[in-house]
């Protein structure tokens, strides 16, 4: 794919000498939520070492240095070499899956790695190529001018060859480089929140841990967002509808949970996350108990609306045999309903958030979760 950057080639600076190797909370944290299989092998000598001792594992690294060094002082080309080829991201996967101490998600380590390194790829090839991002309104760098552009290159070129404690630097620059690029163009959204199960949801999650599900019809109510497009709008005219409908809902006194979904997503930029301002709503307008709400404040689609809404009922111990309600305008309830959504969640998810159960009314639709939702996928780094 083609480099945006088509200016003259800028030389590299020697990153400064570092003695020891400090930590960055920052792009620690950032570094546990996108690429937890990376993480822990990084935090793990021992299996960094058998990682790097892997078949085929060595000449995979050696041929990546070597096609990096080959680049310089192109930073766009420098770029370019840190996007792993699928020969390669195969050859990890092969590698991981020896490595059977390690923990991973359901459908085992390698297909785990497989998605954290193409999430490393998704990430250059957006932030540090100019490639369009799947929803261009509300993801990728946005406009920039390419002055800053060959700054944020050059930083998370300089950050990728600086130590950082507890990392995987040494398997790869490419995952540090990938952090960095998230890092330097502000968009380390996917850690604004964390712990989530804290702060705002802190009472609800101790409430949850005693209660009785069995006393309750649904495990809780899932309230979608519709994310305003008026910049300094904190809620849209459909996320206040919403709320109507959810504390209408909540009154009848059958479900023990309000779960709002909606991160910072639209207009691009936006200060104001909207499970954040539908919280404030319930409480405020409403009289909705603040521990019979949690917040969801990452998904920027229906699609992540589900999958997040469904690991915060898995992290409450909610009985996932036992259906939520999914609470809406009628439009989206029956696109939820819809073949289309169907295959949007396919295609984009790689799996069912869950299963999409019978219809009560034009604006509620039972909703069983899905296990596979815990997978956690840097391809989206906003929101993985």
């Amino acid at each position: 794919m083609a480099s945006l950057l088509t200016a003259a080639a800028v030389a590299f600076a020697p990153a400064p000498a570092c003695a020891g190797a400090a930590r960055d909370t920052v792009t620690e944290a950032l570094s546990q939520r996108l690429f937890p299989l990376l993480d822990a092998v990084g935090h793990d000598p021992a299996a960094l070492e058998r990682l790097k001792g892997g078949a085929g594992v060595s000449t995979l690294l050696r041929a990546r240095q070597d096609r990096r060094a080959a680049c310089e002082p192109d930073l766009g080309c420098a770029a370019q070499a840190m996007i792993w080829t699928a020969a390669e991201v195969a050859t990890m996967g092969r590698a991981v899956a020896a490595l059977t101490d390690l923990s991973a998600a359901d459908d085992g380590a390698s297909a785990q790695i497989r998605r954290e390194i193409e999430g490393v790829n998704a990430i250059v090839r957006t932030y540090g190529l100019g490639q369009v991002p799947a929803y261009p309104r509300i993801d990728g760098a946005g406009m920039i001018d390419p002055q800053e552009r060959e700054a944020r290159l050059q930083a998370a070129d300089w950050l990728s060859r600086t130590s950082r404690d507890l990392s995987a630097q040494t398997l790869d620059p490419s995952i540090d480089y990938a952090l960095a690029l998230l890092d330097v163009s502000d968009r380390t959204d996917a850690i604004g929140y964390e712990p989530l199960m804290g702060g705002a949801n802190a009472s609800a999650m101790a409430r949850a841990k005693t209660l009785d599900w069995r006393r309750y019809r649904f495990s809780a109510m899932i309230l979608t967002g519709v994310g305003p497009e008026i910049d300094g709008m904190p809620l849209s005219p459909y996320g206040k509808y919403h709320l109507r409908l959810a504390a209408n809902r909540f009154a009848q006194g059958d479900i023990p949970f309000i779960i709002v979904t909606g991160g910072r997503a639209h207009p691009r930029a936006t200060r104001f996350a909207e499970a954040e301002e539908m919280r404030k709503a319930l409480i405020e307008r409403y009289g909705v108990p603040p521990d019979a709400i949690l917040i969801e404040p990452y998904a920027r689609h229906t699609t992540t609306n589900l999958r997040n809404a469904s690991r915060l009922l898995m992290a409450m111990g909610a009985p996932l045999d036992d259906d939520a309600l999914i609470v809406c305008n009628p439009q989206q309830s029956a696109m939820i309903e819809s073949v289309q959504f169907t295959k949007r969640n396919a295609d984009e998810l790689g799996y069912q958030p869950g299963r999409i159960g019978r219809r009560l009314s034009p604006t509620e639709l039972a909703f069983r979760p899905s296990r596979l939702s815990a997978r956690i996928d840097p391809r989206d780094p906003l929101d993985p």
